[in-house]
C-alpha cells in the first residue's frame, strides 16, 4: 500500500508540473495548462486552427496572437465552464454560425484585430449571458438586422477602427442591458439614429474620428439613459442642429476637435444635469455673455485650443456651482472678474498659452495665485513690456498695485456736435476715445435702444455713428459710451430731421443711391396707381384652365355619342335629319309667324 501512494503521488507531480488538468481532461500541444486557475494559454504558438482536447473545467482560454483563419460550428462545445475567450490578433475572415454555441456562461470575447468583413445572423448564437464583446480593428463593412439579438446580457461593445459604411435599423435589437458603445474611425456618413434608439438602457455613447458633417434634430432620440457622449475627430462637423440632443440627460459631453467656429447654445439649453463640457479645439473665437446660465450644474467648461479671442462679462452668469475653466492655448489678452457667476467658487484655471496683458483686468487672478489651481501651468504676461515673460506666481504683492494698472476710457473730442439736416440727408457723428486697455464704443439711440454695426443707422468700426439717409423719426439725442475696466465717459450729439413738404419732388433710393425721379416718372408712377392692372396671374390660370376643360368635355361627349351611334345593332343610318326654328333677328322668342328650317347631318 506504502509503495502504490508513493507511485501515485509521483503520477500526480510529474502531472501538475507540466500543467496538465487531470480531472478534466488533457492539454492540447503547444498550450500552457494552469490547473490551479483554470486557464489555458495558447497564444502565440503559430496555430493554424483551434485545437482539440480542451478540459471542460476550463474557464479562461487564450488563443491570441495566433494564425488561425476560421472559427467552425460549435468550436468549442463542452467548455460549459468557460467565462473568458481571447481570439484576438489572428487571421479570422470567417466564423461560422452557431460558432460558440453551448458556451452559455461566457462573459468576456475578445475578436479584436482580425478580418472579418461580415457578422453573419447567427454567430452569437447561445451567448445570452455574454457582458463584454470587442470587434475592434477588423474590416466589418455593416452590421447586419438582428447581428446581436441572443446578447441580452451585453454591457459593453468595442466596434472601433472598422470599415463601417451603414448600421441596419435593427442591428442592435436585442441588447437590452447594454451599457457602453465604442463607434471609433468608421466609413459612416450620418449619425445611425434608428439603430442607437433600440439600446434602451445606454448610458455611454463614444462616436470617435467620424466623416458626419452634421449632427440633425433628433439625432440621438429615446436614449433617456444616456449620461456620456463622446464626439471627437469630426473634421467636417460644423453643424449641430437646435435640437439634436434633444431628449438627453446628459452629464457629460465632449464635442473636441471638430469644426465648430461658435458655441452651439440652443443644443445645449435643455441640459440642466450637464456637468462636463468639453468644446475643445474647434475654431471658436468667442463665449458670449448670458447663454450658458441654463446649464444650472455645470462645473467644467474646456475649450483648450479654439482661437478664443474674448469671453464676454456675465459669461457664466448663474452657474453657482462652476469651479474649473480650462481655456489654455488660445489667443486671449484678458479674462474679467465678471465673467464668472462667483469667483469664489473658482478652484481649477488653465490660462496659460495666451497672450495676457497683465493690467488691472487680471489684478483678481494674481492676487488668487496662491488660492488658484493652475493644474501646474503658469500663466505668464505677454505685455507690457516692464512684466513680460514674468509669471504670476513671481510677482510680490507690494508690486501689484503699481504693476497691474488701467488708464480709465476718456473720449477726446467733447466739442458739442448737433446736425439739422433736411429728409434723405446722411449723417456722421464721430467719437473716439483713449484708456489703457483701448475702450469699448456704444451708441444709445434717442429710444434708448443700442445701436448695432449694420442696418440704416449703424456704427462704423472707429466708433462714428452714421445715420443714413435721415428721416423726421431719427430726429432725437444719441449718447456715445466709452468705457474699460477702468472706468466710462460719454458724450451726447443731438440730430434734428426736418420732413420735405409733399409738392416737392422726393428722392427715390435705388441700388445706386439716392436719386431725384423726372416729372415724366412720377406721372407714369400716378397713372399706373390710378389705372391698376383689371386682372392679376392668379384669375388668368383659372379662366383659362376652367375654359379648356370645358372645350375637352365638349369634345368627349362628340366621341362618345359617335362611338355608340356606329357601334348600334339593327339598319344603321348614316344621316340624321334635325328641324329647327331660328330665333327673329330682334332677339325675340320664336312666334307664330316664324317659320321653321331643315338641315341634314351625314354621319363619315
Amino acid at each position: 500500500m506504502f509503495v502504490e501512494s508513493v507511485v501515485r503521488w509521483l503520477v500526480w507531480s510529474v502531472l501538475l508540473q507540466f500543467g496538465l488538468c487531470v480531472s478534466a481532461g488533457s492539454c492540447p500541444p503547444r498550450c500552457v495548462c494552469r490547473p490551479e486557475a483554470r486557464e489555458l494559454i495558447c497564444s502565440g504558438k503559430h496555430l493554424n486552427l483551434v485545437p482539440e482536447g480542451f478540459p471542460s473545467d476550463a474557464k479562461c482560454l487564450d488563443l491570441s496572437h495566433n494564425k488561425i483563419k476560421t472559427v467552425g460550428r460549435r468550436q468549442f462545445w463542452g467548455l460549459l465552464q468557460l467565462q473568458d475567450l481571447d481570439l484576438s490578433d489572428n487571421l479570422i475572415s470567417m466564423i461560422e454560425v452557431e460558432a460558440f454555441q453551448g458556451l452559455q456562461n461566457l462573459r468576456t470575447l475578445r475578436l479584436k484585430n482580425n478580418r472579418l468583413k461580415i457578422i453573419p445572423v447567427g454567430v452569437f448564437s447561445g451567448l445570452s449571458g455574454l457582458r463584454f464583446l470587442d470587434l475592434s480593428q477588423n474590416e466589418i463593412l455593416v452590421f447586419l438586422d438582428y447581428t446581436f439579438k441572443e446578447m441580452t446580457s451585453l454591457q459593453r461593445l468595442q466596434a472601433e477602427e472598422n470599415d463601417l459604411v451603414f448600421i441596419s435599423q435593427r442591428a442592435f435589437f436585442g441588447l437590452h442591458n447594454l451599457q457602453e458603445l465604442n463607434i471609433d474611425r468608421s466609413n459612416l456618413t450620418s449619425v445611425p439614429t434608428e439603430a442607437l434608439s433600440q439600446l434602451q438602457s445606454l448610458t455611454r455613447l463614444r462616436m470617435l474620428r467620424l466623416t458626419i458633417s452634421t449632427l440633425p434634430n433628433n439625432a440621438f432620440r429615446r436614449l433617456h439613459r444616456l449620461r456620456s457622449l463622446h464626439i471627437t475627430n469630426w473634421p467636417a462637423l460644423d453643424t449641430v442642429a437646435s435640437n439634436s440632443l434633444i431628449g438627453l440627460n446628459l452629464t457629460s459631453l465632449v464635442i473636441s476637435s471638430c469644426n465648430l467656429s461658435a458655441i452651439p447654445y440652443p443644443a445645449l439649453r435643455h441640459l440642466v444635469y450637464l456637468r462636463f463640457l468639453d468644446l475643445s479645439y474647434n475654431p471658436i473665437t468667442v463665449i458670449q455673455g448670458n447663454m450658458l446660465g441654463d446649464l444650472l450644474r455645470l462645473q467644467e467648461l474646456h475649450l483648450a485650443g479654439g482661437g478664443l479671442l474674448r469671453i464676454e462679462p456675465a459669461a457664466f452668469r448663474g452657474l453657482s456651482y462652476f469651479r474649473m475653466l480650462n481655456v489654455t492655448s488660445n489667443q486671449l489678452s484678458t479674462l474679467e472678474e465678471s465673467i464668472f457667476h462667483s469667483v469664489g467658487n473658482l478652484q481649477v484655471l488653465r490660462l496659460d498659452g495666451n497672450p495676457l496683458a497683465c493690467d488691472c483686468r487680471l489684478l483678481w487672478v494674481v492676487r488668487r495665485r496662491l488660492r488658484l489651481n493652475f493644474d501646474g501651468h503658469q500663466p505668464t504676461c505677454s505685455s507690457p513690456d516692464m512684466v513680460r515673460q514674468r509669471e504670476f506666481r513671481d510677482f510680490s504683492e507690494k508690486e501689484l498695485p503699481r504693476l497691474f494698472t488701467c488708464r480709465p476710457a476718456r473720449i477726446m473730442d467733447r466739442r458739442p456736435q448737433e446736425a439739422r439736416v433736411e429728409e434723405g440727408t446722411t449723417v456722421l457723428f464721430s467719437c473716439k476715445a483713449d484708456g489703457d486697455p483701448f475702450p469699448t464704443i456704444t451708441w444709445m439711440s434717442s429710444h434708448k435702444n443700442v445701436v448695432s454695426p449694420t442696418g440704416r443707422i449703424r456704427v462704423l468700426p472707429n466708433g462714428t455713428l452714421e445715420v443714413r439717409f435721415a428721416q423726421v423719426q431719427d430726429s432725437g439725442t444719441y449718447h456715445c459710451l466709452a468705457g474699460n475696466a477702468a472706468g466710462n465717459d460719454s458724450l451726447s450729439v443731438g440730430l434734428y430731421v426736418k420732413g420735405v413738404p409733399r409738392n416737392r419732388t422726393i428722392s427715390l433710393f435705388s441700388d445706386e443711391g439716392w436719386t431725384e425721379p423726372t416729372n415724366l416718372q412720377a406721372s407714369n408712377s400716378s397713372a399706373h396707381m390710378a389705372k391698376p392692372y383689371p386682372f392679376d396671374a392668379k384669375t388668368l390660370i383659372i379662366a383659362t384652365t376652367m375654359g379648356f376643360l370645358s372645350f375637352l368635355s365638349s369634345v368627349a361627349i362628340c366621341f362618345v355619342f359617335m362611338f355608340f351611334w356606329s357601334q348600334s345593332k339593327g339598319q344603321i343610318k348614316h344621316t340624321a335629319t334635325i328641324d329647327f326654328v331660328p330665333r327673329s333677328s330682334m332677339g325675340g322668342g320664336g312666334g307664330d309667324g316664324g317659320e321653321g328650317g331643315r338641315f341634314t347631318m351625314k354621319l363619315i
